[in-house]
């Protein structure tokens, strides 16, 4: 069985940092995704309900706000509960897994109704369910610290490939 999301959206509000009773730290948040084919008479966007736990969502109170471009890999979960009228409420949302972010944080948002290939930066930090950061590379640097240029071409033979 497989049970996972890929989204990339726009925050709808502030996350709000919660604690439980345990002092486990909790955010849930709402996930703006354009949809691909739009309909006339039909809503351009999906609002997707997630969540996310521990330093995850600490990081997100940290660095994100409304508007921030993200995206978030996950699992969809359904809970339920009894509310005041004594009704069971069923519950289906996103919990993240991961969480990048899209955007510089010094970007001012220029917010935008396509998600073209080119629309979103290059993601500034990735998060584990632990909590825990990976740096990205910039899009233009060597990873061996070498000047890369896009035009430069390797001259290798075909004796030089090991296959």
């Amino acid at each position: 069985m497989i049970n996972r999301v890929v989204l990339v959206g726009r925050l709808t509000k502030d996350p709000e940092l919660r604690k439980t009773q345990s002092g486990t730290s909790v955010v849930s948040f709402s996930l703006a995704v354009n949809r691909r084919v739009q309909t006339p008479g039909q809503p351009d966007a999906d609002f997707i309900n997630c969540v996310a736990w521990n330093r995850l969502a600490d990081l997100m109170c940290q660095y994100l706000h409304r508007g921030s471009l993200i995206g978030v890999e996950g699992r969809i979960q359904t809970r339920n509960y009894e509310n005041n009228q004594g009704q069971r409420v069923y519950v289906t949302e996103v919990v993240a897994d991961n969480v990048q972010f899209l955007e510089p944080k010094n970007t001012q948002h220029a917010q935008s109704n396509t998600y073209g290939a080119n629309t979103y930066a290059q993601p500034q930090a990735a998060m584990d369910p632990y909590g825990q950061t990976a740096s990205s590379m910039p899009a233009a640097q060597d990873p061996f610290g070498a000047d890369f240029d896009a035009n430069d071409t390797l001259d290798i033979s075909s004796d030089d490939l090991p296959f």
